[in-house]
This record gives C-alpha cells, sequence and structure tokens, in this order.
C-alpha cells in the first residue's frame, strides 16, 4: 500500500476530472459505497473457486463475529447498493464511482494491495447498444488523455451461462488428458475455474490449448447475434478491435460480451480497464432478474502511462494561480483580508497567502509554483504593490489590483 504525494495528485485530480467529463457527457450518475462490505457478498458474486476469493481478499471478523470483507472489486457492491435502495426493478440506471480496492497479491508495477478504480455500472438494458456505449465511451476517455494509440481494445462473448457451462465441461474433458503436463496454476482451476486456463502465461499449457476446442463455437445463437450487432456498432464507429477467443475474464458473473483495453507501453502487456455484460449477477445476489453490463479502470496504471508518457499537460500541474505577501509585518492583518477580498472577486482563484518570514518571497512563490506572486506594500495610507510574472515586475495600486491579476492570468492562458 502507498502513498500519494501532492506532486503526484495533481495527475490523480487531472485523471479524474478527465473521467468526470466523459462520464457527464453519456449521462452517468455518481454512486459511493463503504469500502467494506459482509463477505458473503463476494463469495456469491466473484465465485467462491476464484483466485480472488481464495487467496486475495481481506477477510475479517468483527466484534459481533460477522465476516467482513474490504472490497476487492466495485460491481458486487454496486449492485448491492442500488438493489438495497430500489434502483433497479423496472428502471435503467447508469452509475460510477470511484476509490480503493484491496486485494492481497504479489504488488507490481502500477498495481499495489490498496489499489483504486474507477468503475461504471449499467443496469435494465439488454442490447449489444450499451455494451457499444460502454466500450465507445472509453475510446472517447482514452482520445481526451492523448492515450488511444497506446491502448488495444480485445473483444470475445462468453456467450449464455448454459452455453458457457456446456463448453466448460467441453474444455476439461480435453484437458484431463493432459493434466500432468499443465502447469500448477492450470492443474488447480481444472476442477474449481477451468476457463481460467485459457488464459494461462505457461508456454507449454498454451501449446495444448492450440488444439483445445473454442468458446465461440458452443455459443449460443442469441449471443451470437448479440456480439455480431456489437461489432457492427463498432465498425460504424470506426472502433478498431481484436477478436480474442482466450479472453474470459477472472470473475464468475461475467456472460455475453467482454472486453478489456491493454497496453505495452509501460513494458509488458498489461490491461488497464476492463469489463462486459453480467445479466445473472443482480438475480443471483436476490433481487429480480436484470441485465447488467459495466468497466473497471485501475487508475495507477493510466497514472502511470500519464506520466511514463508524458501526456500530463503543463497547466494541469499549476496548482497556484497567486502567491500573496506582506512587504512588512505591519501590513499582515491587510494581507489577509485583501486575500478574502481577492477570492471574493476573482471566483476560482486559486491563492496562497505567505505566513512565514519575510525573506527570499519571490523565491517561496515559485516554489510554490505559483503563475503570480503581488508583494504588497503601502504608500501613506493607500495599499500598494508589486505583480511580478516570469520574474517581471509590475506596479499597481489597491484599486488596479483584481484587474492586473485577472489581466496577468489571462496572458498566461
Amino acid at each position: 500500500m502507498n502513498d500519494v504525494l501532492p506532486q503526484d495528485s495533481v495527475v490523480w485530480q487531472y485523471l479524474e476530472a478527465q473521467v468526470k467529463d466523459v462520464l457527464d457527457a453519456y449521462g452517468y450518475s455518481e454512486i459511493r459505497m463503504p469500502v467494506v462490505e459482509y463477505t458473503h457478498l463476494f463469495k456469491r458474486s466473484i465465485g467462491e473457486v476464484t483466485d480472488i476469493v481464495e487467496k486475495e481478499m481481506y477477510t475479517f471478523e468483527d466484534r459481533n463475529s460477522e465476516s467482513l470483507t474490504l472490497r476487492p472489486e466495485g460491481t458486487a457492491s454496486c449492485v448491492r447498493a442500488a438493489e438495497e435502495h430500489g434502483l433497479l426493478f423496472n428502471q435503467t440506471q447508469r452509475l460510477w464511482y470511484q476509490g480503493p480496492m484491496f486485494r492481497y497479491e504479489k504488488p507490481q508495477k502500477g498495481r499495489y494491495r490498496q489499489f483504486h478504480q474507477i468503475g461504471v455500472e449499467a443496469f435494465g438494458m439488454s442490447g449489444a447498444e450499451l455494451d457499444a456505449e460502454l466500450i465507445l465511451l472509453t475510446a472517447r476517455l482514452w482520445k481526451s488523455l492523448g492515450l488511444l494509440e497506446q491502448v488495444t481494445l480485445e473483444l470475445n462473448s462468453l456467450g449464455s451461462s448454459e452455453a458457457r457451462a456446456h463448453y466448460r465441461q467441453v474444455l476439461v474433458d480435453y484437458l484431463v488428458q493432459f493434466e500432468a503436463q499443465l502447469d500448477e496454476d492450470s492443474k488447480r482451476r481444472l476442477a474449481s475455474n477451468p476457463l481460467r486456463i485459457l488464459d494461462s502465461k505457461d508456454p507449454n499449457t498454451q501449446e495444448i490449448l492450440r488444439q483445445a476446442p473454442m468458446l465461440e463455437d458452443y455459443l449460443d445463437e442469441e449471443s451470437k447475434e448479440h456480439f455480431a450487432e456489437l461489432c457492427h456498432i463498432l465498425d460504424t464507429n470506426g472502433i478498431h478491435y481484436v477478436l480474442n477467443p482466450k479472453l474470459v475474464r477472472g470473475l464468475d458473473y461475467y456472460n455475453r460480451t467482454v472486453f478489456e483495453w491493454t497496453t505495452s507501453s509501460l513494458g509488458a502487456q498489461g490491461t488497464v480497464c476492463a469489463g462486459g455484460r453480467y445479466d445473472g449477477l443482480v438475480a443471483q445476489l436476490g433481487g429480480k432478474s436484470t441485465p447488467g453490463a459495466g468497466f473497471a479502470m485501475g487508475v495507477e496504471r493510466l497514472v502511470l502511462m500519464l506520466e511514463t508518457l508524458q501526456l500530463v499537460p503543463e497547466s494541469a500541474r499549476q496548482t497556484l494561480d497567486l502567491y500573496l505577501a506582506a512587504e512588512h509585518k505591519g501590513l499582515q492583518a491587510a494581507v489577509i483580508s485583501l486575500a478574502e477580498q481577492l477570492r471574493t472577486a476573482i471566483p476560482g482563484l486559486r491563492l496562497r497567502s505567505h505566513c512565514a518570514g519575510l525573506k527570499n518571497i519571490n523565491a517561496k512563490a515559485q516554489q510554490a509554483g505559483a503563475a503570480l506572486a503581488l508583494i504588497v506594500k503601502q504608500n501613506g495610507e493607500a495599499l500598494c504593490g508589486t505583480l511580478w510574472q516570469d520574474g517581471s515586475p509590475q506596479e499597481v495600486n489597491a484599486e488596479g489590483f483584481v484587474a492586473a491579476i485577472v489581466a496577468a492570468l489571462n496572458k498566461q492562458v
């Protein structure tokens, strides 16, 4: 688990602002859920034999001997909250959330045991047009961040739950012939979660899978039509994608469409955003049958990409407009009052008052990253000052403070 320091948090804020702008453009509303839930919520939704539930969850008993878990992902929590508060039955909802998730796994580049996700969930819509909207939404975000050329969309269909169950048995029947040659993780998954073997990184296992039955050959007709419609919409909108028949996702609740946005700009290929359709999850958690689809993106990895590729505009790093200081101590009270007046007169002004010693004020303003520095003086009874920008002084009087600051900030833009 790690800290996000002020020089890094500005990049997080830039990313979060871009995400919010895109989600607002598509009419999604924010929901906020607690970071801790009853453990059975995740066992019922994710699946008891998944890696997350078996090895990665932070689970503990509270004082009432209730088993609680720090949320390892957001979809189950969002479904629970939406169902609990009556947001689902006979309704459509477009929701999003952001916050920390927790998994006990080996830390790697861009991933920690406390990590952060931005998630999007949509309910009550079963058509392929919703799946397409989620993908188009993410593509628009990558474009706004300058990342569209750095990511690849991988796409697959898992079919209905019945088709998936049929294929699962066919795959197991094939793989048991080669059980001794499988890697240890795949041997364990053979009895518990065999579809995850398709995603194995072991070269020997992948060689065995070359001749394995293909999931697409076992899809039901309705799922085939759904997937064809999705591909048609993406083609019409110029979205490039790669069909990946081995893409299955690690959570049990997915059906039909699954997708991942991956990148190799951080070294080895990694996933920065993934999701799909989960039409059976609401009923699985006790609600009335409601179709759903969504995705989640990893904030740390996206921040790392923006930093590595130098895609954060300098304006996003500029956290301070004006540094305000008094020439001598006797003016401190007047300067504090002036600061309040300026904040009122110039909405959105990011102003820091100098509250330390009065030496090297210009240097301290530069260290603070301020675009402007105003050093207030006194001429008789009247206030005046020197406004510094890019090392150039401009003398102004009290009546001209606001106009001079606004003009200088506009020049900065």
